[in-house]
């Protein structure tokens, strides 16, 4: 147990970083349900009290960790990967396999959280919602990407290329070290069919 003087020094801002940081790493690589908040708690070093105080139920932490899963995983990984690594809208929409490719032979490569979520927990679960509207994000930026490209029927596009994202991350899952590059092949044929 802490001591009232250690207690009073982690309630500041850096102790909500420590516990959604150990949450993310527990929860992004075993998920929801397998994870305990007494363990979250000892990862973290805080007191039981201290993650109450930030967060008042673990569904709290949850939707806390999938709003920053959306950040690192969403925005800074993909998003920004791709558009780091492309001239032009197209390129840019190939190079998010290029940035799932590079993911999924990182030590931290662990699945797709926000799947993860959604069949743990259903569409019904707060957390489980909050994971449809982290994924209809990753929608929205390709869709954006594909208007941007001139590509037609851009919400069609976008679905179509949200399942081979997908699928490319299940099946990396799987073991195939090759999954981001089949789907960038079949990537290229969907941008030609949707031109």
């Amino acid at each position: 147990m802490l001591e009232t003087g250690e207690e009073a020094a982690e309630v500041g801002h850096s102790a909500r970083e420590r516990i959604l940081d150990a949450a993310y790493e527990l929860f992004s690589h075993r998920g929801i349900r397998a994870v305990g908040v007494n363990e979250v708690i000892e990862r973290a070093g805080v007191a039981t009290a201290t993650l109450y105080r930030h967060f008042h139920s673990k569904d709290e932490l949850v939707l806390a960790f999938l709003d920053l899963r959306e950040q690192r995983w969403t925005k800074d990984l993909i998003e920004a990967g791709a558009m780091r690594r492309g001239s032009n809208p197209e390129e840019r929409l190939l190079a998010i396999f290029d940035v799932l490719d590079e993911w999924f032979h990182s030590d931290d490569f662990e699945a797709g959280s926000f799947i993860k979520v959604l069949l743990e927990l259903g569409h019904d679960h707060p957390a489980g919602g909050a994971s449809v509207r982290h994924l209809e994000q990753i929608r929205a930026i390709v869709g954006r990407l594909g208007e941007e490209a001139g590509l037609r029927d851009t919400d069609a596009f976008a679905h179509s290329w949200h399942i081979l994202m997908q699928g490319s991350i299940v099946v990396a899952a799987e073991g195939d070290a090759e999954a981001a590059r089949r789907g960038k092949a079949m990537a290229r044929q969907l941008i030609d069919q949707y031109r």
